[in-house]
């Protein structure tokens, strides 16, 4: 399987995924580590990837996604944004109901 099929398969078998840097647990950059937090406080279970442990992941999801830095955010399989955008849904109310239902 090639790398976009991989990352394929990931957004679509997961409904909300965090490619980061580092783990939710020990994130490595403090934009990661922001967004994991305001999905975590939102109440959102996500699938995160350490894009850092996974360098396929950091060279091709770029291209895939046509978005440059990480983190990203894909919800419902469409890319949300990075850590700017996932904040100021954060703060405006918008990624808890994005993010509503997503336990499953």
């Amino acid at each position: 399987m090639d790398i976009q099929d991989r990352i394929q398969n990931l957004i679509s078998q997961h409904r909300i995924v965090l490619f980061m840097k580092g783990t939710p647990q020990f994130p490595q950059c403090g934009f990661s580590m922001r967004t994991a937090q305001a999905l975590a406080a939102v109440g959102a279970q996500f699938h995160s990837v350490d894009v850092l442990a996974e360098s396929d992941f950091r060279q091709h999801l770029p291209k895939f996604s046509n978005w440059p830095t990480f983190p990203q955010v894909f919800i419902d399989g469409e890319l949300v944004g990075g850590c700017d955008i996932v904040l100021e849904l954060y703060q405006s109310g918008e990624l808890e109901k994005m993010t509503s239902g997503a336990a499953a």
